[in-house]
This record gives structure tokens, C-alpha cells and sequence, in this order.
């Protein structure tokens, strides 16, 4: 152990103490317990500490780093219970030894495409399945290590060729179902994929572009009927089966597991990213485990979970998922692929388990809330008294009386399918409001969790016993996290009373780097090892982190403002008139404007009120009346917010088409694209600004 770990390790040491009765020679065995640092009290509370902060570097006497306090000492990179399970092929392993019996994978649409009740997999079939695809693509030729495609949303099938690919070291790569066949060709290409499962409906985009795609030996269609397999020229080299031809062939030829090691890559994860080609983040198996494992201490589930599964397998957040829930031996219940249909799949499955992302958390809240608002008189009185006494009770720790539940929240409940006990939410900021809202409606904890793609998922989570809302909690015990001064955006680690600054994580949850990009891996790791974020935050009471702000997408205003629009966006998000927002600035002008795509059913109820005719949505939007409401909205939101004056959007243009991954401007994970965003509505941003100038001139505000 070089010097200055032992340094390190030492001053760590120094503030293990023995408790009085062990100092004095008391009865009992010696037990350590961790003495706080003085300099550090602003930071930490005994009382309420979720994470202990520690010296990163000795010599400069700045306590900088936090760790969670279930594992203050010791970074976790395995499951304390079961130390031996190294890889994701452990994993499986372990599952399927354990639960073998066991419902483990379950669909509701059958082989015809009809949609029934659910039918399950055994978590012992999964693993016989998983033997037979891993041993076909070795009887095709398959090289151990090669990377393999998987081009179809959430089903059985998709685990279970993940859990072939772990047993036989080879590497899954996700191919994003809504990318468009440029992106995919580009990541096949990349990462030299050999072999790509996919659908009938994905086969033919593969086809279209086969001859640009020569890393490609075989082709495997899930759902396919095997007598409509195409016939390809044979000078193309490529082979296609369905995948129940492809068990065949590995069950009746058995090849041996060829187990992974710990550091191996696992999986290739694209992300989209808002500007230029997908970057491949490359994660180890020890990279996915560590991750759970830290969560493990956190969150525990139980064979008897039951989880629903739509968030996109493609994204870390939901392979993170299943990797935990196949530890504990949980159940995964898959939607039928329609996202409009995801309740009545919940009404039949009746989940135990349910995370979401915002977004759809939002339109939850929004749901209950105009419902409530139009069941008017006596109905919506009782909501407001059974609201109001339950989260009363919430802020004080205590339960609130059954009856409640009885009368108006059960039924809420029920659209869930009545089970579900906590509820997670991740991929962006929910606000502290809509957390509350469903913690009293859902009775049950919901925890947020912060992380990304480069740390194989969470970074820091909720403890499930913490009422507070409006933060991402403490950090994962698999990692130590600090902020790092901005001084451009005047955020430091030194202010009071709660340091900000970029968060910087390191751990073994850290990814290897970026597939075949040395430069941007430089640029996200630093030379200690620290993955750089780009998100700006707080370190609040207890431990406790904040997400506030975002570093990258960053600009500049003529006057030399910073600005974070997505910050901003997320305020506006508030707005009842607001269903997508869009703000654009930059160093030419002084101010902002925003494309705000509206939210059609309270545009039009607020149009009926006013008593204003219209004959299409798109003529309302352009309704200078309604520009004037939404804008007005907009503005009482970002002045409860506490705005600064430059981050008010000056002038608005209301549009009625959504923003979506099929336009171009969204990524699969609902971020909006800034360059192809401000090139789509480049006109009316260019006349947004014309109205700010003429206003300016006249001194007048712009509608």
C-alpha cells in the first residue's frame, strides 16, 4: 500500500473510538464507532447523518468527501450476504439455484399476439433458455467477447439473451428501438456487433441497411415464424433464424459456460446524448454489481415482490432494476409494449414495486389533481380534508387515520393495481410537491435516486425511512461523492450554509470509459479517478444531497449572465399550461425566449371559460389571448421560484405538436435536443426576438 493511502487510512482510523464501557474494561465485546470530525459539523449531524464526511486528501486538511454512513470505512462492491457473486453471470447463477421453482419472467402477449391474462417463466426454464441461446451462438461461430445487439423493447426474450451473453463473456449492446436506423448502424458498426437479436418489425430496417453493416454473421428474430425466415443471397455471409430455431440448435448441443471475470465488459451502453453520435459506456460486470450490491443496503425486495417492467431496458435505470429484483428472487411482470395500456397491465399484474421517471409521475399528479378540481363541492372538500390530515401526518412521522384511505385514496391506489409498497423515481428532478402528493394519495414511500449512465446507474438515494422531500438523498455505500467549485456559475465548495459545486463521483461504480474514445473519457474522469457529472448540487442537513443546478448546456447572455435552461425548463414544467418547454438564449441578446408546447385539455378549458371560439388547437396557440394567459402563468410560477429577472422568458411561442423522439427532438430518455430544437424553430425563435427588440424599443412587454 503506497504512503499516502496509508496516510489516509490512518486518519480515518483516528476517529474510531471505543465506547466508554470498553475503554474502562466494561463487559461486552470492543466496538468501534465512528467519532465525527469538528471541522465538519456544519455538514454532518449525528441526529440525522445519512452520509459521514471524510479528508480526501491529507495535506490540504479539507473534509470534502461524503460517504453514505451504512458504509463509512469501506466502499462496497459486493453483496454482503453473498460476497461470492462477482459478475452478473453469478448472479443468474445465484437466482436460478435459489428460486429455481419460482415465477421469474411474465407476458401478456402470447406467441399469436393476442393479449391475455399472464403467463410465466420459472426462474429454472429462464436458465435452461439461457444455456441453450448462450450455446447457439457459440455453435454459429460466435467469438467469445464479441459484442451483441438486442433491437426490441421490453420482453422476456431481452433478459433472457442478456443472461446468455453474461454466461458466455460475450457483450450486450442495447439498440435502442426509437434511435432510427441511422443511430443503430452507427452503434452496430462501432462496436463491431457479430450477432443482433430482433422483431419482425426491427428486421426490416436491418435489412434495408444489411450490406453497411459487415461486422454482422447472424441474425436472430424473436417472434419470428420459422417458415418466413427471409433466404439471404449466400455471398452475403449473413445467417437468419427465429429464435426458438436458435434454442433448438443450443439445446441439443450443449456448450459449457464460459464465466466471465469481474473487470470484463459486460455491456456497451449508448446514450444518445443531445449533441453529435451515441457514446458507448463501457460497463464491467463488476461495474453492475457493485452498484445493486451498494443499493442492496438501502432497499431490500423479497421473492414475493412482483415488478413491472416499461421502462426501457436500454437505459441503466431499468437493467439496474432487473439485476436487483433476480438477487432477491422477485417476479417480473412485462407490459404489453403500449404505453397508454401500461394501467390496465398494472390492474392485472398489481405490482408490489413501481419506478417511474417524472414525467409520468407528473401526469399522475395532474390526472388527480384536474380530476379532483372538476368533481367540484362536496367531493372536492372531502379530497382537501383527507389530503391535508394525511400529509400532516406524513410531515410529522406518524400515520393518519384508515378512514381516510377508506373513503377517497383506495381508490387511487387501485389504479396501480392496490399493491404497490414504495415507489422510486429517477432519470431527472421530481419535484418536492408531486414526491408529497404521491406519498398521501399512494400511501407508501417514495424514494428518489440520482445516478447516470458512467456510474452504472444510482450515485446517491433516498433512505425509505426519510420523510423530507426535494432531494436525491445520500450516496450509494458502492461509491464516495464531493463537489467541486464552479466559478463561473459562482458555486463553490465553501459556501454557506450548504456547499455547492459540481458533483464528482469515484467508486467501483465507475465505468471503464467511453468505447473507443480516449478523448471524451479524459474529459468526464480525471486523473484521481473522479467521474465529473456536470450536474450542479447542494449539500443539505443530514447528509442529504440536492440536484439545483446542470453545468453542461451552459450560456451566456450578451450582458454575461450564465444561464442553465434545463434549470429553468424544470420551473416552467410547473406551469398547468405547460406540457413541454423549450428555452433558448444565447450571447447575442440579453434575454430569453421559449418554445412551449401546451397541454391541449387546459388550454381549451381555459379558452371555453374565456369564452374565446376557435376552430383548431394550432389557432389557439397563435391566439395573442392565450400567449398573454401562459405567459402570465409562467411567470407567477417562476416568481414563486425565485427566478432572477434575465432567467424570465421575455416573449413565448405556443405550439400544439409535442416534442418526440419521432421529430427529432427528444432523446430516448425525454431530454429535449438543444441544437436540433433551436434549427426546427429557428424562424420562430428569430421572430421572438424581433418582438423583444420592438418591445424594448417601445417599452412594452412582448405577449
Amino acid at each position: 500500500m503506497d504512503s499516502k493511502a496509508s496516510r489516509r487510512l490512518q486518519a480515518i482510523q483516528d476517529h474510531i473510538i471505543s465506547p466508554p464501557a470498553a475503554a474502562a474494561g466494561g463487559a461486552g465485546p470492543p466496538s468501534a464507532v465512528l467519532q465525527t470530525n469538528q471541522t465538519a459539523a456544519e455538514f454532518y449531524s449525528e441526529e440525522q447523518g445519512y452520509s459521514v464526511v471524510l479528508p480526501e486528501k491529507l495535506q490540504t486538511g479539507k473534509w470534502n468527501v461524503y460517504r453514505s454512513a451504512m458504509s463509512p470505512l469501506k466502499l462496497v462492491s459486493r453483496f454482503p450476504d453473498h460476497p461470492d457473486i462477482a459478475t452478473l453471470h453469478d448472479n443468474f447463477v445465484h437466482a436460478s439455484e435459489t428460486f429455481r421453482d419460482y415465477k421469474y419472467l411474465g407476458t401478456r402477449v402470447h406467441a399469436d399476439g393476442t393479449v391475455g391474462d399472464y403467463k410465466w417463466t420459472t426462474y429454472g426454464e429462464a436458465a435452461i433458455a439461457r444455456t441453450a441461446i448462450g450455446s447457439g451462438l457459440v455453435a454459429h461461430g460466435i467469438p467469445q467477447g464479441s459484442c451483441i445487439g438486442i433491437y426490441f423493447i421490453n420482453r422476456p426474450e431481452w433478459m433472457i439473451v442478456d443472461h446468455a451473453c453474461s454466461a458466455y463473456s460475450y457483450v450486450s449492446v442495447p439498440l435502442y428501438d426509437t434511435l432510427g436506423p441511422d443511430a443503430v448502424k452507427y452503434i452496430v458498426n462501432h462496436s463491431s456487433a457479430q450477432a443482433i437479436f430482433c422483431v419482425p418489425q426491427t428486421l426490416h430496417s436491418l435489412l434495408s441497411f444489411l450490406s453497411e453493416i459487415p461486422s454482422v454473421r447472424l441474425i436472430v428474430v424473436v417472434g419470428g415464424v420459422d417458415e418466413l425466415m427471409p433466404s439471404l443471397p449466400s455471398a452475403t455471409d449473413v445467417k437468419v433464424v427465429s429464435f426458438s430455431q436458435l434454442i433448438s440448435q443450443g439445446s441439443r448441443n450443449h456448450y459449457p459456460f464460459r464465466p466471465p471475470k469481474p473487470e470484463d465488459i459486460a455491456t456497451i451502453c449508448y446514450t444518445s446524448g443531445t449533441t453529435g453520435t451515441p457514446k458507448g459506456a463501457v460497463l464491467s460486470h463488476g461495474n453492475l454489481i457493485a452498484n445493486v450490491a451498494g443499493g442492496s443496503l438501502g432497499i431490500k425486495f423479497y421473492p414475493s415482490d412482483v415488478y413491472i417492467s416499461y421502462l426501457p431496458l436500454a437505459h441503466i435505470y431499468e437493467r439496474s432494476n432487473q439485476i436487483i429484483l433476480a438477487y432477491y428472487g422477485g417476479s417480473v411482470g412485462f407490459y404489453q409494449g403500449d404505453s397508454l395500456k401500461l394501467l390496465d397491465d398494472m390492474a392485472l399484474l398489481r405490482p408490489t414495486v413501481f419506478c417511474s421517471v417524472p414525467r409520468l409521475y407528473n401526469r399522475v399528479y395532474d390526472g388527480i389533481i384536474n380530476a379532483v378540481k372538476s368533481s367540484g363541492g362536496l367531493r372536492e372538500k372531502l379530497f382537501n380534508a383527507a389530503y391535508n390530515a394525511k400529509r400532516e401526518a406524513l410531515l410529522k412521522g406518524k400515520n393518519a387515520s384508515p378512514m381516510w384511505d377508506r373513503l377517497v385514496f383506495n381508490k387511487i391506489k387501485n389504479r396501480l393495481g392496490g399493491r404497490v409498497r414504495f415507489m422510486v423515481s429517477g432519470a431527472s428532478p421530481l419535484s418536492a410537491d408531486v414526491m408529497d402528493f404521491l406519498k398521501v394519495c399512494f400511501g407508501c414511500p417514495v424514494m428518489e435516486g440520482y445516478g447516470m449512465t458512467e456510474s452504472s446507474c444510482v450515485i446517491t438515494f433516498m433512505d425509505e425511512t426519510d420523510i423530507t422531500s426535494g432531494h436525491v438523498g445520500s450516496p450509494n455505500p458502492a461509491c464516495e461523492v464531493k463537489l467541486v467549485d464552479v466559478p463561473e456559475m459562482n458555486y463553490t465548495s465553501d459556501d454557506q450554509p450548504f456547499p455547492r459545486g459540481e458533483i464528482c463521483v469515484r467508486g467501483p461504480i465507475v465505468f471503464q470509459g467511453y468505447f473507443k474514445d480516449e478523448v471524451q473519457t479524459r474529459e468526464v474522469i480525471d486523473e484521481e479517478g473522479w467521474l465529473h457529472t456536470g450536474d450542479i448540487g447542494l449539500w443539505s442537513t443530514g447528509g442529504r444531497l440536492k440536484i439545483i443546478d446542470r453545468k453542461k448546456n451552459i450560456f451566456k447572455l450578451a450582458q454575461g449572465e450564465y444561464i442553465a435552461p434545463e434549470k429553468i425548463e424544470n420551473v416552467y414544467a410547473k406551469c398547468k399550461f405547460v406540457a413541454q418547454c423549450f428555452v433558448y438564449g444565447d450571447s447575442f441578446n440579453s434575454s430569453l425566449v421559449a418554445i412551449v408546447c401546451v397541454d391541449p385539455d387546459i388550454l381549451k378549458a381555459w379558452a371555453a371559460k374565456e369564452g374565446i371560439k376557435f376552430e383548431s388547437l394550432e389557432q389557439l396557440c397563435n391566439d395573442p389571448r392565450a400567449r398573454t394567459a401562459v405567459l402570465a402563468d409562467m411567470d407567477a410560477v417562476g416568481k414563486e421560484a425565485q427566478l432572477r429577472g434575465f432567467e424570465f422568458a421575455r416573449s413565448i411561442t405556443l405550439v400544439a405538436e409535442p416534442f418526440t423522439m419521432e421529430n427529432g427532438l427528444l432523446t430516448p430518455t425525454f431530454k429535449v435536443k438543444r441544437p436540433q430544437a433551436k434549427a426546427y424553430f429557428a424562424k420562430a425563435i428569430a421572430d421572438m426576438y424581433e418582438e423583444v427588440a420592438a418591445s424594448e424599443s417601445s417599452g412594452r412587454r412582448v405577449l
